[in-house]
């Protein structure tokens, strides 16, 4: 059997991300303003910080207005909070991400909440996760997203599909199986409760690997011709003082028996700062009246 078609995340993210930018400069030349997101990070976490810088530039590139507000580590759940609905109000925002994770002094929970769902860009709010299992049009998490945009790079449709997601994370997992879900795919979501986890792997046309357990798929729990999304990013040892990225799938082994798979990095990754630049754009367009652009 050939090797696995490599499904090229960073490729559909610059695709998306080209959209994107081409509606904000049609919605510049419109309307006299580009949609603005807003950006809270609070605390000094290297990692934190590097997502921030990022999104910053993608952000920028596109054409979009980015606001970054960095507070300390020391910083007050109430003063938090207190940012966060000065740009609920704010008419310049359209889109509120704040970086997680926050110090153990706040808690996510009340900080997501605090934001206002129509400038959730990242689909976290209970509002928005309750419009996806309604079906009522709410944002939705963008990692989820874009692995949906990239199992469109290789199946027309997924209507009947067995699929699996192995995870139940409010941020990957829950969403993923909704999105599948609502594409007519038969969905199983698998835990580490579950039992057998192989073999109900072997069952699915499209597994989704979210548990951040480095190379936990093995090659053998592949279904032959199976489409692979494998969310997880995890650094390993490489030897010599080095560290290298691997997926939750140990890819050279399910690529010799998957019909296509996403790498890692330059799979699912690119895909998540794209949607959350969708996001903004969709989000901007609801909260304006501007209509719903196209992306």
């Amino acid at each position: 059997m050939a090797e696995a078609l490599r499904i090229d995340g960073k490729a559909a993210a610059e695709r998306l991300r080209h959209r994107v930018a081409a509606e904000a400069a049609r919605w510049m030349a419109l309307h006299g303003e580009a949609p603005g997101l807003a950006v809270v990070l609070v605390g000094e976490d290297p990692a934190s910080h590097v997502y921030v810088r990022n999104k910053g530039a993608a952000t920028r590139a596109a054409g979009l207005v980015s606001v970054e507000h960095r507070l300390p580590a020391t910083a007050a759940q109430d003063e938090v909070l207190a940012l966060v609905r000065a740009l609920n109000v704010d008419p310049a925002i359209d889109g509120i991400l704040v970086q997680l994770p926050l110090p153990p002094q706040i808690s996510a929970q009340a900080v997501t909440d605090a934001i206002d769902p129509a400038k959730d860009v990242d689909g976290f709010h209970q509002v928005n996760a309750g419009r996806l299992w309604t079906d009522g049009g709410g944002l939705v998490p963008c990692t989820p997203q874009g692995c949906m945009i990239l199992l469109g790079e290789v199946h027309d449709r997924l209507a009947g599909l067995e699929a699996l997601v192995l995870g139940r994370s409010a941020i990957v997992g829950k969403p993923m199986a909704a999105l599948l879900l609502a594409a007519d795919c038969t969905v199983t979501i698998a835990h580490s409760r579950s039992r057998d986890l192989p073999a109900l792997c072997r069952r699915a046309d499209i597994l989704v690997a979210a548990v951040g357990r480095a190379q936990m798929v093995r090659g053998d729990w592949i279904r032959p011709g199976a489409t692979v999304i494998d969310v997880g990013i995890n650094r390993i040892d490489a030897g010599e003082g080095r560290s290298r990225l691997v997926g939750d799938v140990a890819y050279g082994e399910a690529a010799a028996v998957a019909g296509a798979i996403t790498p890692v990095p330059g799979g699912v990754g690119p895909m998540t700062i794209a949607c959350l630049l969708r996001n903004t754009m969709i989000a901007a367009g609801r909260r304006r009246g501007w209509g719903m652009p196209e992306l």
